[in-house]
């Protein structure tokens, strides 16, 4: 069985319960492992992809923060990611990851680091927005639905939960954890901002719609 074969989502789930390993490592393992659970998670651990989770925890005093400009400057992009020591903050494969953290960010617009970061008002907008779409339906159907278009709109706008520009079959948190088991450390992406040159700011009118209600003020 190779990595490109289906999987059984079953498996991965209860393999991602054991070792709080991303989604695309349990499967990559699964199939490595002929879908033998107990084989599949001792792959992990060899590789050291189950052990991120353990380094969750730990401090991430040090760090860097890393600039991208794109589209001959009509684009910029700030980035702040953590790490535990010095060493790993000038570490070669590490200041890569923040590179492809920036240019994820230029490229995919996430809004937020995590669903944690979402206003709650905005949340229960949404909410409220996808509960009058299935209205009608069965209460648990409802939720069910509801909770399902809440996922997507959460993978849309949370940088750790959108799937990594360059491969779309793991998401940023993935990619986050692989790095953690590949250099032994905590890794938090703790901020970022990101530019649009004529983007207005967080509670600014547009340019154009603010013409358009002038126009209407006028007449």
């Amino acid at each position: 069985m190779s990595a490109a074969v289906d999987v059984d989502p079953k498996l991965v789930k209860q393999l991602r319960e054991k070792t709080n390993a991303g989604m695309m490592d349990c499967k990559r393992a699964l199939a490595e492992a002929h879908g033998d659970l107990e084989k599949a998670e001792t792959i992990l651990r060899t590789k050291g992809i189950a052990s991120a989770s353990k380094k969750a925890t730990r401090a991430t005093k040090e760090g860097i923060v890393a600039s991208y400009i794109h589209l001959q400057g009509k684009v910029g992009v700030l980035v702040e990611v953590n790490c535990e020591t010095d060493f790993v903050a000038k570490n070669e494969n590490f200041r890569a990851f923040v590179k492809d953290i920036t240019l994820h960010i230029a490229a995919a617009h996430p809004l937020y680091v995590s669903r944690t970061d979402v206003p709650g008002n905005l949340i229960e907008a949404e909410r409220e927005i996808y509960k009058a779409q299935v209205k009608g339906k069965p209460e648990g159907v409802m939720n069910k639905i509801v909770d399902g278009k809440l996922d997507k709109f959460f993978s849309t706008v949370c940088l750790l939960e959108q799937g990594f520009i360059k491969n779309p079959d793991q998401t940023i948190n993935d990619l986050v954890k692989s790095k953690i088991a590949e250099l032994g450390e905590n890794i938090v992406i703790r901020r970022f901002t990101r530019y649009l040159v004529g983007e207005p700011l967080p509670g600014e009118q547009s340019a154009d719609a603010a013409s358009s209600n002038d126009a209407g003020q006028t007449a």
